[in-house]
């Protein structure tokens, strides 16, 4: 079972001074609505993010994070933002990645439960973490696959397609793990030894997308170029391992009606059917509470697939 979350006190209303431990994170507007619809505002995200951290935070720690910020809720203008903002707590480390652009930004990384509320603060709805740590960011712990439903396809169809990948994968021996997007499909993760390069694990991702869908043309596509999907197909999208390319965690809301959240789910659910808004802020942290971290083989340090070997 995940730790418990910490007890602190987030006020509805207003600004706040969030003591954590040793730190103190300042939160601001906390009943600024982000969900018109819903009316729930931007304390109801921080709130969430400090009951879901002891499960999240550890699949963020040393990794860059790519911010996007959307300062009046999910129907305001929303942008990125790489670096880390100035002036900011001095406690907040940061990942310098050196871009091909000739820039070397430091990114913020969320390392604590401070670091999260503090992220969270600046109107991170969504939290878009690395695919690699930051003592070598070129070099991937994760390979993973965005299965993306084209025009006409539904959930169903991505289900169906989550579960032919799962088997290809399994096929070559590996052990992949599965969680809704939040949005309109889901991912498929699977945890590889640290070696290859980025370019490397994203060559291995487009040659088995693009043998699977060959394969099972009737359900996948891994046509890259919008206009020639076919329809009625899930794209199997390899192009997230490329050089800078982020997905949205695990646990993080969405920017969507209802606010759902990116959840580890199990096979066995994918294969009776689920929704994408069976998973929402509001029911998240009970579901961990029962059920523990989904997305723990994510962690392990053993058993990860050594993808080397099939380079």
């Amino acid at each position: 079972m995940p730790k418990r979350a910490p007890n602190v006190d987030i006020p509805d209303r207003g600004d706040a001074e969030l003591r954590v431990e040793e730190r103190t994170v300042g939160l601001t507007n906390l009943d600024k609505v982000f969900w018109p619809g819903a009316g729930l505002t931007k304390g109801d995200v921080v709130r969430y993010y400090a009951a879901i951290a002891p499960v999240l935070v550890p699949h963020l720690r040393d990794r860059a994070m790519v911010m996007k910020r959307y300062p009046n809720g999910i129907t305001g203008k929303s942008f990125f933002m790489k670096r880390a903002p100035s002036p900011r707590p001095e406690w907040i480390e940061t990942c310098r990645i050196a871009h091909r652009s000739g820039n070397v930004i430091d990114f913020p990384m969320v390392q604590d439960l401070a670091s999260l509320m503090w992220i969270v603060n600046l109107g991170c709805i969504d939290l878009n973490p690395w695919y690699a740590t930051c003592d070598d960011t070129n070099r991937p712990d994760v390979l993973h696959f965005d299965l993306d439903p084209t025009p006409d396809a539904t959930f169903d169809h991505v289900c169906e397609a989550a579960l032919v990948v799962r088997d290809g994968l399994v096929g070559v021996g590996m052990n992949p793990v599965v969680k809704t997007t939040g949005s309109r499909g889901v991912h498929i993760y699977v945890p590889i030894e640290r070696g290859p390069t980025q370019k490397d694990v994203w060559t291995f991702a487009k040659r088995f997308a693009v043998s699977l869908a060959a394969v099972r043309p009737q359900v996948l596509t891994s046509e890259y170029r919008v206009a020639r999907r076919p329809r009625e197909r899930v794209l199997v999208d390899y192009n997230q391992n490329a050089w800078g390319r982020t997905l949205a965690s695990v646990y993080s809301v969405r920017p969507r009606p209802g606010a759902p959240v990116s959840t580890p789910v199990s096979w066995a659910e994918v294969e009776r059917g689920i929704a994408i808004d069976d998973f929402r802020m509001d029911n998240v942290p009970a579901r961990v509470a029962q059920l523990g971290d989904g997305w723990k083989p994510m962690l392990a340090r053993r058993g990860r697939f050594p993808l080397a070997r099939l380079l």
